[in-house]
């Protein structure tokens, strides 16, 4: 792993730290959905928000949505930039509180669930398997690193979900209004995979078909864009395993812009 600007004894590197509100609003649904009934397992059940960036934000929104579908999560922000913990300080609250620390996860105990938004754009491919493997290595038995990146405004986004035992989904996330075909989601994808949109690798595969089925499925442009991306979806399902039952995936998540497959058929051909 990098030492590039660390802190001494922390694993990662300083972000730029943009953010900003409702950034990660996406993924924060797509948690609450898939993985709320993990977090009410649990009795004392802890999310990490690595890498918030410069403003705590995120991370309070973060804390609030999960406590609507479970008021007993505790969430803490975690940041490699020492400025950034300060100034975060004054937001904490009652199960809300920020540390110094980096891919390492310096808690008090193995959290049930991670996010990790846009704090791995900076590094190269195998230093982001590094740290995924580090992750895994602190989370609970249980639990879950939700890994990714987004658009400035959060109206692209792509991310992975990660167990002990390695990758499990990738999810595309896109308001209607953000592409102007799928393939543009490209960009957002996560470091594992960014590199890997090529001929050849799975991931590209991927992407060409379903820019394919928009393309089939532009007769229903006449009724929205959303009754365009279900159709694309339906389409794609016949020629690749989409996710198609709750909570991963299905009418309702695919009419929120969503598309959520399982990690094997777009895993790289030869990981780093």
């Amino acid at each position: 792993m990098s030492a590039r600007h660390r802190p001494a004894g922390l694993v990662g590197a300083v972000t730029r730290g943009t953010t900003g509100h409702n950034r990660l609003r996406r993924a924060d649904r797509w948690i609450a959905a898939v993985y709320g009934g993990l977090l009410r397992s649990a009795s004392r059940p802890l999310v990490v928000d690595l890498g918030y960036g410069a403003s705590p934000a995120t991370t309070v929104e973060l804390f609030l949505r999960l406590r609507r579908i479970c008021p007993g999560v505790e969430v803490t922000g975690i940041e490699i930039d020492p400025g950034r913990v300060a100034a975060a300080l004054p937001y904490e609250r009652p199960g809300l509180t920020f540390a110094l620390g980096g891919f390492e996860l310096p808690v008090t105990r193995p959290p049930l669930l991670v996010r990790a938004f846009n704090v791995l754009r900076q590094y190269g491919e195998a230093e982001a398997w590094e740290a995924w493997e580090l992750m895994r290595s602190r989370i609970d038995p249980a639990g879950v690193i939700v890994e990714g990146t987004c658009s400035e405004v959060g109206h692209r986004a792509a991310w992975a979900a990660i167990g002990g035992e390695g990758p499990r989904t990738l999810t595309l996330s896109a308001r209607f209004t953000g592409f102007e075909r799928p393939s543009d989601l490209a960009e957002r994808l996560p470091k594992t995979l960014i590199h890997r949109n090529v001929p050849g690798e799975p991931v590209h595969a991927l992407l060409t078909e379903l820019d394919r089925a928009w393309a089939i499925c532009s007769p229903y442009a006449s009724f929205g864009r959303r009754q365009r991306w279900l159709a694309t979806v339906e389409t794609l399902a016949g020629s690749w395993p989409v996710c198609a039952r709750p909570p991963l995936g299905g009418r309702s998540r695919w009419r929120l812009g969503e598309l959520t497959l399982p990690w094997a058929p777009v895993a790289p051909s030869k990981c780093a």
